[in-house]
């Protein structure tokens, strides 16, 4: 009975061991950004405070794919070669970027996506977690916010520009609820125009295009942050300012002053990058462990911001300028 009792206490002591080394054993993890700045820096710092605080010691491999099919391919691959035990990732194309995400998942390595991911079928093929702030949702809060606007501004029928970031399908799946909701409450609301303007520069100088072509435009909707701050500087840029609004997507420090102004931005929806950046990284270690989420989708929050106070505030809680 006595050595039985000392196998025990042995037993017990070199689990407790394994389990204490399994605590401390050192993870690496790759992340692939789409960019290196707003929303992305925002994923980035997310990721980086997940990892200081997951009580694991962590080794995070970064590096940016500057939406880029390609480049995104070569750094999965450079990260399956360096032995990473899971890779986050906002793969650039729901299509394109499925063959690398596969050649990670046949090596065995657990893939979550962030923000973006591949079509459904390839993400129940492929992937292990999908941290994401609900596409439709974020429109569709959006589109109610315009409607409000154009009821108090008793415009029965207004017509919207669309500046847009649907080389991606989170951004397609966006406008179809801003569509929703605001035909839901304005049936003669109108999209009279929408293009291509994701970067900054690009959506300026189409969004002052579609300006000069159609003159009578009453708003923007902007689909991501480059997009909604864009057609603000171009209303600016074209003295449309109290005649044209925009309403738009992400936040980012600038966004957040135009909103604080009030005067052309009167609504952004946002996912707070740094809180979905931890969630993808908390995703990785639940994969690594054997533990993925049932279902692949993890959800997130979505933010509405609509007034001027609202953007000061979010001023004051991002003081570092980070989303």
């Amino acid at each position: 009975m006595k050595n039985t009792k000392y196998i025990g206490i042995i037993a017990a002591v070199l689990l407790g061991s394994v389990a204490t080394l399994s605590a401390q054993e050192n993870l690496k993890v790759g992340a692939i950004y789409m960019d290196a700045q707003g929303f992305y820096a925002g994923v980035r710092k997310g990721i980086q405070t997940g990892a200081s605080e997951a009580g694991r010691k962590l080794d995070i491999v970064e590096t940016n794919a500057q939406g880029d099919v390609s480049k995104e391919s070569s750094f999965i691959d450079s990260l399956i070669s360096a032995g990473v035990q899971a890779i986050i990732v906002s793969p650039v194309s729901a299509d394109g970027s499925y063959r690398a995400i596969r050649r990670a998942h046949d090596a065995g390595i657990p893939v979550v996506c962030y923000n973006t991911c591949l079509n459904d079928k390839d993400m129940k093929d492929y992937i292990s977690a999908y941290a994401v702030g609900d596409p439709f949702d974020f429109g569709h809060k959006l589109g109610d916010a315009a409607a409000d606007y154009f009821i108090a501004q008793k415009k029965e029928a207004p017509k919207i520009a669309v500046l847009n970031c649907e080389f991606v399908e989170v951004c397609v799946t966006r406008r179809k609820g801003f569509e929703e909701a605001l035909k839901a409450k304005v049936p003669g609301a109108q999209i009279v125009a929408n293009q291509e303007g994701a970067v900054l520069d690009k959506a300026v100088s189409v969004a002052s295009t579609m300006l000069s072509s159609n003159p009578d435009i009453d708003a923007f909707f902007g689909e991501a942050g480059g997009a909604t701050l864009g057609a603000a500087r171009a209303v600016k840029s074209q003295g449309k300012v109290g005649k044209v609004v925009v309403f738009g997507g992400d936040m980012t420090t600038e966004i957040a002053q135009e909103l604080s102004d009030f005067s052309v931005i009167k609504a952004v929806v946002d996912i707070s990058g740094q809180g979905l950046g931890k969630l993808a990284l908390a995703q990785a270690i639940k994969s690594i462990d054997g533990q993925p989420p049932e279902g692949i989708k993890v959800a997130y929050n979505i933010d509405l911001y609509k007034s001027s106070e609202d953007g000061k505030a979010w001023l004051k809680a991002h003081a570092d300028g980070i989303p």
